[in-house]
């Protein structure tokens, strides 16, 4: 099993949800995709945060999203 991409911890952004090793909250992602911006342009502002970073926390927010409503 894969660790989580999305991790919060109280030390950090006050518990925030970031992507692992960073000070990059995963709703920044989100924001850029509602806002009509490409993963390309998020990489390239946040670039402490890889594209297989980016797309595991997509691919654990849908499975969580998924297990919710099912």
């Amino acid at each position: 099993m894969v660790d989580p991409v999305i991790v919060a911890d109280p030390d950090i952004m006050n518990g925030t949800p970031c992507f692992r090793g960073t000070r990059v909250p995963f709703k920044n992602l989100i924001d850029y995709v509602e806002g009509g911006h490409s993963l390309g342009e998020f990489l390239g502002q946040f670039p402490t945060v890889t594209r297989e970073m980016a797309v595991q926390a997509l691919e654990e927010a849908k499975a969580s999203l998924l297990a919710r409503i099912a």
